[in-house]
């Protein structure tokens, strides 16, 4: 085994003893970790599981999942050449937003997978996952909602070099919009020159 895979077993062992005792725990509920490749170049964060994913253990697995493989094929990604994760990896009750505790909790597992991936590339998906990265890498000044600054590339610096932060439009908005596929598709083209 790999020192990124036995550093992400490790990671995810710790988590799994954790877990049945944070608040957000349901019995018959599956906490999603995270999967894909080690070593990617491109790391995705949701904001936290929904119903499908917390049945399976899978992220985005649901219909914001079917959407955001078709997005990674529009540009020729598979889903296994790259890591997707959530901030929060319990769904919260009623697919409420994440609260500030809970988001306490869960970071420091999320810092840990991006330190173990080592990506070039930070996507986040929807507000929550931007304001916690942009917060965590220093671009706290360059916060805005996700409206205004999706699609564009950050950049900063980490333990483990440089990193582009991109934020994106959440894959559920087309669920509930279909005209945001197309804007969802064109932020997507960007990620292509990172491949």
């Amino acid at each position: 085994m790999i020192e990124k895979e036995k550093e992400m077993v490790k990671l995810k062992e710790d988590f799994l003893n954790f877990y049945k005792e944070d608040s957000l725990y349901q019995e018959g509920m599956h906490p999603v970790f995270g999967e894909g490749s080690l070593n990617t170049k491109i790391i995705l964060i949701g904001e936290a599981p929904g119903y499908h994913e917390s049945l399976t253990g899978h992220p985005f697995c649901g219909a914001a999942g079917k959407v955001l493989d078709e997005l990674l094929e529009s540009i020729g990604i598979k889903r296994k050449e790259i890591y997707i994760t959530n901030l929060i990896k319990l769904r919260p009750p009623n697919n409420r937003e994440p609260q500030r505790e809970e988001i306490k909790n869960y970071g420091p597992y999320l810092e840990k997978q991006i330190e173990i991936v080592k990506p070039k590339v930070i996507c986040t998906l929807g507000n929550y996952s931007t304001r916690y990265i942009f917060e965590k890498y220093g671009l706290k000044d360059k916060l805005l909602g996700i409206s205004k600054i999706h699609g564009k590339i950050f950049s900063t610096s980490t333990l483990f070099g440089s990193v582009k932060i991109m934020p994106l439009y959440h894959p559920a908005v087309v669920t509930y919009n279909p005209n945001m596929k197309e804007i969802l598709k064109e932020d997507f083209k960007i990620l292509k020159k990172f491949k």
